[in-house]
């Protein structure tokens, strides 16, 4: 049993955050590995969606502040505390496959941070969902600000962020924060990661890309790229070879 656990069904990995003794608690070296986790999953054109879940009842109650005394004690320790944190969420958002975040339980400050990172937040009617920062006087960062203006709009984004306040799932899906709630998110998260699977992963590739850059308000010079690269791809080729057979077309992202 490891703390990141990945697990694959047909074209379907799933991500798993694996502490549910402390609600899954994210140590350090859990941002760093589930960083890795998600680079691995970006290059194997064998998967087609991903799903980021948590076990035992909660997605995750966010950074286990027990080990902050070690590793985020003082500026420059927060700092690079800051990084692996981005550089996880950062990953999860460059896949190049849609991944679907399924929460129930808590899904609090750095959970938070990973569910927004993730394309979909399919939620259980169990879930709480709130940014604490502002009850340990830290400021949240950037970029996961950033992803949260995005989602909610900036009142929205100010109330999160500045009462530390915890959302059920209603709420949330209210204001943006998640996507769907349901009796059962995780078999929903199946059925739409099974119906894009179906779809060609360049065209997804692409439109994920632009759509992130212009959600976090970034520059894209690679947006022309991904689209001439779709252009001249055998996947398109085809796709056009299908249509004119009337068959289901097979992709092969190449």
């Amino acid at each position: 049993m490891t703390d990141i656990e990945c697990t694959r069904n047909g074209t379907v990995a799933t991500v798993t955050i694996n502490r549910p003794d402390v609600r899954n608690a994210m140590k350090l070296a859990m941002w760093k590995n589930m960083a890795a986790t998600f680079k691995q999953l970006s290059v194997d054109k064998s998967v087609r969606a991903i799903i980021l879940t948590g076990s035992g009842g909660n997605f995750s109650v966010g950074a286990d502040v027990s080990e902050f005394e070690a590793v985020r004690s003082d500026t420059a320790s927060s700092k690079a505390y800051e990084v692996a944190v981005d550089a996880c969420s950062d990953a999860i958002a460059a896949a190049p496959q849609p991944v679907i975040a399924v929460l129930s339980g808590y899904c609090l400050g750095g959970g938070c941070h990973l569910s927004m990172a993730c394309d979909f937040r399919f939620a259980g009617p169990s879930a709480e969902i709130g940014i604490p920062a502002a009850n340990f006087s830290i400021v949240y960062g950037v970029r996961s600000t950033k992803r949260l203006l995005a989602l909610v709009g900036i009142t929205n984004a100010k109330r999160i962020l500045y009462t530390a306040e915890r959302m059920d799932a209603r709420s949330a899906l209210h204001v943006g924060l998640v996507d769907r709630v349901s009796d059962d998110p995780a078999g929903d998260a199946q059925s739409l990661a099974a119906q894009i699977s179906e779809k060609t992963p360049l065209s997804i590739a692409g439109a994920k890309h632009i759509l992130n850059a212009a959600a976090m308000m970034e520059p894209d010079a690679e947006a022309d790229r991904l689209i001439d690269h779709a252009s001249a791809s055998e996947d398109y080729r085809e796709a056009r070879r299908a249509f004119a057979e009337k068959r289901k077309p097979k992709f092969t992202w190449s």
